[in-house]
């Protein structure tokens, strides 16, 4: 007999071959710059900066005045991105403009250029929510950052936003490694200590400039250590959860965060980059089938109605690996982000480890 969690995966995973076929835009991430003023060794997106390609102050106010007559509002929500998008010079006018036309958005941020005066000028341009960057203790997180004071600099910017009293969530995030794991229970001390609203933490991905760093990846038994930490802590009633990231297995599932798998990319969340390019998730590798067009050819409507098609599909239906899984009706062949798509097939599993 199948149990409530069983059918619920079920119920859902119908519901997501329904999403392929009319999928609903609920979060528009504007990677507003590629600038950073920190160099992390497992960027996703590897923030390589070209001067002259990011969209103007005139081609985001386009933007949002087109999104804004093609999607209702008050189901879209914007995500704030970079690099570190408060290296914009004209940051505050194109989210005052964004806020003056209702929109509702949040941001993610290493946080170490949030004085008192940026978090005040963040609650009148309407920010909601914002997740901070944090990877280890102070001589940690400097290293795995690039920067030396990093991490006193983002625990300030972090104070500085809670003594706002404006936000809705205050969230931490850390990506966890195989040096940093370590240091679980001790940042679990330190974010205890704070008056944040959560603690999201997930495991470092095969993308970006990570793959430089294989020994840095997490073994099994790392996994096994992280999903048991985060089990406990929610058991326990702390706001502290994984992300988005992949399918955790029939046990797992449900107890880790607060929503069973579902990969967003293509049928929920779209994205614009620094250039204009348009694509699904930003963590998703930049090449010619992920790109889907160019914001500066083609109005956002068009490209997310009649493109998308590579992330409106089940990836496992089209992979080897995965085609014959007991897994797949649920799994979906796991993240786009993840994905390696030379060899159809996912770059990270976590059947045989979990489950």
């Amino acid at each position: 007999m199948k149990t409530l969690k069983d059918r619920r995966m079920d119920i859902l995973a119908d519901y997501v071959r329904g999403l392929y076929r009319k999928p609903e835009l609920r979060q528009l991430f504007l990677e507003l710059t590629l600038q950073c003023n920190e160099h992390c060794f497992h960027c996703g997106s590897n923030c390589m900066h070209h001067a002259g390609e990011e969209l103007s102050l005139s081609e985001y106010r386009r933007i949002l005045d087109e999104v804004k007559e093609d999607f209702d509002l008050h189901r879209l929500f914007l995500c704030i991105t970079g690099g570190e998008p408060l290296l914009r010079p004209d940051f505050f006018d194109i989210l005052g403009y964004a806020n003056k036309l209702g929109y509702h958005w949040g941001m993610t941020t290493n946080a170490t250029l949030i004085t008192k005066d940026v978090a005040h000028k963040l609650a009148e341009c309407g920010m909601k929510t914002v997740s901070v960057s944090v990877d280890g203790l102070p001589d940690t997180h400097d290293r795995l950052r690039g920067l030396p004071g990093g991490y006193d600099a983002a625990m300030q910017g972090i104070q500085n936003l809670i003594d706002e009293h404006a936000f809705q969530n205050v969230q931490v995030t850390t990506v966890i490694n195989h040096e940093n794991i370590t240091e679980l229970d001790a940042l679990f001390r330190v974010m205890d200590g704070l008056d944040i609203d959560s603690w999201r933490v997930i495991n470092l991905e095969p993308i970006g400039r990570a793959l430089q760093w294989p020994s840095r990846m997490l073994t099994e038994e790392d996994y096994k250590t992280l999903f048991a930490f985060i089990r406990e802590k929610r058991l326990a009633g702390y706001p502290v959860e994984y992300g988005c990231s992949h399918y955790l297995g029939p046990d797992l599932e449900g107890e880790l965060r607060g929503w069973y798998w579902l990969c967003n990319a293509g049928i929920y969340t779209a994205s614009i980059m620094a250039n204009g390019d348009i694509g699904a998730c930003l963590d998703i590798e930049r090449r010619p089938e992920t790109i889907q067009g160019n914001i500066r050819d083609s109005r956002f409507r068009d490209i997310w109605e009649n493109r998308f098609e590579l992330f409106r599909r089940d990836l496992s239906e089209s992979s080897e690996f995965c085609r014959d899984c007991p897994h797949a009706n649920r799994c979906r062949g796991d993240a786009h982000h993840s994905w390696d798509y030379d060899s159809s097939k996912p770059m990270l599993c976590f059947k045989d480890i979990l489950f």
